[in-house]
């Protein structure tokens, strides 16, 4: 009986796959893998591991936070340096058209590089508005403007589809203004919801269809629920589904993160985000403490919630590293990058 992806997304251990990142990979509630720099140590190494996961289970989606600037898990061994998002926005305010080919072109070496090392996804593009005073997002986000940032945003995951990837927009609604990092405190944006919609939630609504999925933040929004977004049945059932009408994926940031200990035991934690509407929850650098919420979890996903998910699964066969470099479109797309930023 073939076992279906479950909805927990979780890292391992090294470089190499021992004996119990075998067994918490086997277990019905994993869906997913997301690796860090700590797992890279070469492409082949990192090829080996992607395809270790794959014998165990081959539909695990395999996942990274890699959007360029200093969230860039990989960065030697051929592996483009990307330049941080901030930098697309500034070129923005000096050539709009120049901008937007670039940001394309960002895109497909993102994720062309990493499909051709087995890996299916990033979480990226980062659609936060930088208004200066967050500690985590800064020059991680396109532009002040919500505007400039769909717009940048567009051409970025038109980038990813020409590789075959999918994307995920985060932080929902927006991690921009909150002053605090939610990876060692509790931010808190006081603002109304108006304003949020107004700004921050724009870029989610004009992207639209584009928009494969979602991430919400671990940010409180006090005027318009007490529990952090990605905690909440308001921001991701009521506004996210119900308001702008979002039909793509909903994943959980890290549970493991300071902001996300307001659910109790990690278990809580994960349970109340997949009540609240996410589909799957991420538990990072935990992995004894992610076994115990696999064993512990008592949720159903949804057949809906799987469509979803399944939809995240990269299109297309990946080109192999050798035939990548060699191909028109990414010698292109590498000429235009050092053009812009030389």
């Amino acid at each position: 009986m073939k076992i279906l992806p479950g909805p927990v997304m979780l890292d391992v251990v090294g470089t190499t796959l021992n004996d119990d990142d075998k067994r918490r990979l086997a277990h019905p509630m994993t869906g997913g893998v997301i690796l860090f720099a700590r797992h890279y140590e070469s492409r082949a190494q990192l090829v080996a591991l992607t395809a270790a996961i794959r014998a165990i289970r081959e539909d695990l989606l395999i996942a990274v936070d890699h959007e360029g600037g200093r969230v860039q898990r990989f960065r030697t061994d051929g592996f483009t340096v990307l330049p941080a998002m901030g930098k697309l926005g500034a070129l923005w305010d000096s050539d709009v058209m120049h901008a937007t080919k670039v940001t394309t072109a960002v895109g497909y070496i993102l994720a062309a590089e990493l499909r051709a090392c087995g890996i299916d996804m990033s979480f990226t593009p980062v659609l936060d508005l930088n208004y200066g005073q967050s500690q985590v997002i800064g020059d991680r986000s396109f532009h002040r403007d919500p505007r400039v940032v769909a717009m940048l945003a567009k051409s970025l995951n038109h980038g990813l589809a020409l590789a075959g990837m999918s994307n995920c927009g985060k932080h929902f609604p927006g991690h921009g203004f909150a002053h605090a990092d939610s990876h060692v405190a509790m931010p808190v944006d006081d603002r109304p919801l108006d304003a949020i919609l107004r700004d921050d939630i724009a870029p989610y609504d004009w992207l639209g269809v584009a928009l494969d999925a979602v991430l919400p933040a671990h940010v409180v929004y006090p005027q318009v629920d007490a529990k952090p977004a990605g905690f909440s049945r308001v921001w991701l059932q009521e506004i996210l589904r119900q308001q702008l009408r979002f039909e793509g994926a909903i994943f959980s940031d890290d549970l493991s993160m300071e902001a996300a200990r307001q659910g109790g035991t990690l278990t809580e934690g994960a349970s109340a985000a997949l009540h609240a509407g996410c589909d799957m929850v991420l538990i990072c650098n935990q992995p004894e403490q992610a076994e115990k919420v696999l064993d512990e979890l008592r949720f159903t996903p949804s057949k809906e919630s799987r469509r979803r998910l399944k939809r995240m699964r990269p299109r297309g066969k990946a080109l192999t590293w050798s035939k990548l470099v060699a191909q028109p479109r990414y010698l292109q797309a590498q000429a235009l990058l050092r053009s812009a930023f030389a």
